[in-house]
């Protein structure tokens, strides 16, 4: 099937997706599912730490540690249990309101609310911003003080000799402070060219982070650049799809045709896949709708626990329920696509759909993969536009139609599609 979806579409598409996971993430059902989940975690991390005490255990403690590791790992086999069957539960409700799910959304786009407008994240370098921190500049040195010796002789004690000692030391105090003195001058003469130095140091890592401030400025401002670029280019694409479709090019129809469809997200275990054509001569869309192969779709009834053989079963749905709920998703499916672009279309530029549901199938015959018609209905969009969806049975609406619809879609019977959509 070829994909119709352009830039728009799978924007569109893609965000639609998000806000149906997060509309999916406050459902009960998805509550629901997702505590079982943490039920089945939180039991299975109980049995596992039970196991492994029980490994570890004396032989008089084996039997009671057995015991209670029998009883977790049963309570993570039923939390797997109530998991799965959560899980089945939100498949089928899903499944089954899939056109109800529909008719709570307005389908129209306004184009306009796809102009893009360009976000730039911070700069990634604010530490470039501010200037380097300044060390302490070198200390001028401190001039040395002469400090005379203590202990000058008084009295008697410079008679036998005091005085000449005294003397000594202070020539020798003399003399240190004199290369102490010396030091400091050469050091002081030295001090300017410290700072000198010190200023140069500085002065020359600031430069370095100015230099790096500016290429990362500039990177910073080339990616901005794209990003303004990229947005301009959307616009200016949105622009020529604005006026195009005032136009009714149908190229221009077909892209939002392709935004529309790309908006209708599906269930997970129903995927679907839309391609068509437009005619604006005949103002009809000929639509193609692919849907999964009913053996596709979940078919368990639910999910036991069976003590006796430690493992868990599954029941399948009575066949007849099995093909009530294909049958009537497929008609679901038929119907909602019908809605979705007649009510997105309010201009009318498409007054008819011509629309085939079909799915892949492999050919028991010859083993290849072939494509099995399931439905084919014609709708004019003022009649159909008086439908209430909301309280219809599909399959009734579907003959109200007039359309092709197969005996047995479950089994893959095939609609005759000789004579056209609008044959019977």
């Amino acid at each position: 099937m070829t994909n119709k979806r352009g830039f728009f579409a799978e924007l569109q598409h893609q965000g639609q997706v998000a806000q149906k996971r997060q509309q999916q993430q406050s459902s009960a059902a998805f509550k629901a599912h997702a505590a079982a989940v943490k039920r089945a975690e939180l039991a299975q991390k109980q049995s596992e730490r039970a196991a492994a005490q029980f490994a570890r255990s004396s032989v008089a403690e084996q039997k009671a540690a057995e015991k209670e590791a029998r009883r977790l790992h049963e309570e993570a086999m039923l939390a797997d249990v109530e998991q799965r069957n959560a899980e089945l539960a939100s498949d089928y409700e899903e499944i089954d309101g899939m056109l109800a799910t529909a008719l709570e959304v307005d389908d129209y786009v306004d184009l306009n609310e796809l102009r893009n407008i360009a976000e730039h994240p911070p700069f990634g370098r604010p530490d470039l911003e501010l200037p380097m921190p300044r060390t302490a500049p070198p200390a001028a040195p401190v001039e040395p003080q002469y400090v005379a010796p203590e202990g000058e002789p008084k009295g008697l004690g410079g008679v036998f000799g005091g005085k000449k000692k005294y003397a000594e030391a202070v020539a020798q105090a003399q003399s240190a402070f004199a290369v102490l003195h010396q030091r400091w001058q050469q050091e002081t003469a030295l001090h300017p060219a410290n700072l000198q130095r010190y200023e140069a140091e500085y002065q020359q890592s600031e430069a370095a982070r100015i230099e790096r401030l500016a290429a990362a400025r500039a990177e910073y401002d080339r990616e901005c650049a794209e990003r303004e670029s990229a947005v301009q280019q959307s616009n200016a694409q949105l622009d020529t799809l604005i006026a195009n479709l005032a136009y009714d090019v149908e190229d221009a129809v077909q892209e939002y045709i392709a935004i529309v469809l790309g908006n209708s997200v599906y269930p997970a275990a129903f995927p679907v896949e839309h391609d068509f054509e437009f005619s604006s001569s005949l103002k009809e869309l000929t639509l193609t709708v692919l849907v999964p192969g009913p053996h596709d779709v979940p078919a368990v009834k639910e999910y036991k626990y069976v003590r006796a053989k430690d493992e868990i079963t599954s029941t399948n749905l009575p066949l007849k329920e099995q093909k009530d709920r294909y049958a009537n998703a497929v008609a679901q499916v038929a119907l909602r696509s019908l809605e979705e672009v007649f009510e997105a279309d309010r201009s009318g530029r498409i007054q008819t759909i011509s629309l085939t549901a079909e799915t892949d199938t492999i050919d028991e015959a010859t083993g290849r993969s072939k494509r099995t018609p399931l439905v084919a209905v014609a709708a004019e969009r003022d009649a159909f536009m008086t439908f209430n969806l909301a309280n219809v049975v599909p399959l009734a609406t579907l003959q109200h139609l007039g359309a092709l619809v197969s005996k047995s879609p479950y089994d893959l019977v095939a609609i005759d599609t000789s004579k056209g959509v609008r044959g019977r």
